[in-house]
């Protein structure tokens, strides 16, 4: 069974930067799709980013520019590089491996004053 843990979280003012980490159990060397989602408090579960083995990466147009999804293959770990934060950047990041089937990690907390 895939496992997934978020971890980087936490609290930072407007403007600034912070990265967020995704472990995974299982080698993602051969993982086609891996992804991350938020959920902003109160509104549902939305697509962040997604990063591919081609590789390619798309991004949601929210924070398309400002951020960045990486992989290190050795470390079975993919990355999140979050710049020019904003209040509405606000939420819980969850970590997703797979398609189908897909593999959810329990999220970590994102809180950006202003």
């Amino acid at each position: 069974q895939v496992q997934l843990v978020e971890s980087g979280g936490g609290l930072v003012q407007s403007g600034g930067s912070l990265t967020l980490s995704c472990a995974t159990s299982e080698s993602i060397a051969g993982v086609y799709y891996m992804a991350w989602f938020r959920q902003p408090p109160g509104k549902e579960r939305e697509f962040v980013g997604s990063s591919t083995n081609n590789p390619s990466v798309y991004y949601a147009e929210s924070v398309r520019g400002r951020f960045t999804i990486s992989r290190d293959n050795a470390k079975n770990t993919m990355y999140l590089q979050m710049n020019s934060l904003k209040p509405e950047d606000t939420a819980v990041y969850y970590c997703r491996q797979g398609v189908s089937p897909a593999y959810w990690g329990q999220g970590t907390q994102v809180t950006v004053s202003s």
